[in-house]
């Protein structure tokens, strides 16, 4: 994972020396809003309306911050009116590259790595190159390359002109939506990079400690309600989704979060299950992409880039949340 700086590329990891071995991810750099009308949003500047095929979405099928995205876009019936194209999986010394060859191409502008498609928005740009990058094909510039107001703006900005009305973020659940993203996101979106990022014994303790605490938690609030915020699937519940489905397969091992497997807790396997299950999910969730990015591109913690056969988990078993929730 390098950088650019002044739009030259650097090959550079994160620096973990100032914060005692912990893991600090940056803040993302383009907040723009995709809105109804094109007015602005609450970060940002305006010109970005919602409008059938002009937008693209450049996404990475291993990285959870991007499947958030592809979910949403499934979900809200946006595929025809959003394209996308994935990079490959290995990220490398020129970051996230394109691999026409393996039909993982740039479709708009044949890029070799994601960083030209940054330095084409912008090409002085100073920060690190992430997915998931919404772009404006009109502008031809980045919208936003903060998943969490991606996926929003998937939700609500194309309402009447592409898609379906299905609401992720009601308005009367907003405050406890909230709460319940400042929890997982700090402690297991990004705990199980803490743990797996740190480079210090005290760094990696103070992660997995913070990210079972909240698996504990969660685990209790699932025995007695059916997802996150009551009775209805919201945005919180495909925030966490991403994590959980890469958890066994990839953080158990790979970012030393062994302390339980997913699989141990009854309520959140089956919870897991039931959002994998649910139409046009399943075709978003690339487990090959997602172990061979893990084990293969992260050399500083892998150094042989073996890929684990394992582990066999079969997220289409019956989930039984509806009868259990019943009884």
């Amino acid at each position: 994972m390098g950088l650019l700086i002044d739009g030259v590329w650097h090959d550079r990891w994160y620096d973990t020396k100032a914060s005692g071995g912990r893991f600090q991810r940056q803040d993302s750099s383009f907040r723009n809003w995709v809105t109804p009308d094109g007015a602005p949003g609450s970060t940002g500047e305006g010109g970005f309306k919602a409008e059938p095929g002009r937008y693209h979405l450049y996404v990475s099928y291993a990285c959870p911050w991007a499947h958030r995205t592809l979910i949403f876009r499934a979900l809200k019936g946006l595929e025809d009116a959003i394209s996308v194209d994935a990079v490959h999986w290995h990220m490398a010394e020129q970051g996230w590259p394109f691999r026409p060859e393996e039909e993982l191409a740039d479709s708009l502008y044949a890029s070799e790595v994601l960083h030209q498609i940054y330095t084409r928005a912008k090409s002085d740009y100073t920060g690190r190159v992430t997915v998931p990058v919404l772009w404006d094909k009109e502008r031809e510039t980045v919208v936003s390359n903060e998943s969490s107001e991606i996926i929003r703006m998937l939700n609500s900005a194309f309402v009447g002109v592409a898609g379906n009305d299905r609401e992720f973020y009601p308005e009367a659940l907003r405050p406890e939506i909230e709460e319940i993203n400042d929890l997982v996101y700090g402690t297991v979106n990004n705990g199980v990079y803490r743990a797996g990022f740190a480079t210090t014994q005290a760094a990696y303790e103070e992660g997995v400690t913070a990210l079972f605490a909240t698996l504990d938690k969660l685990e209790e609030r699932l025995a007695g309600q059916r997802y996150l915020v009551g009775d209805q699937i919201t945005e919180a519940d495909w925030r966490l989704f991403t994590t959980l489905v890469r958890f066994d397969p990839v953080y158990v091992g790979h970012f030393k979060c062994n302390l339980k497997r997913i699989v141990d807790y009854p309520n959140l396997w089956a919870y897991t299950r039931e959002l994998y299950q649910v139409p046009g999910v399943a075709e978003t969730v690339n487990m090959e992409h997602i172990k061979s990015h893990y084990y293969g591109s992260h050399g500083t913690i892998n150094p042989t880039g073996v890929v684990p056969f394992g582990p066999k988990i079969d997220f289409t078993a019956p989930h039984g949340r509806d009868k259990a929730l019943a009884a």
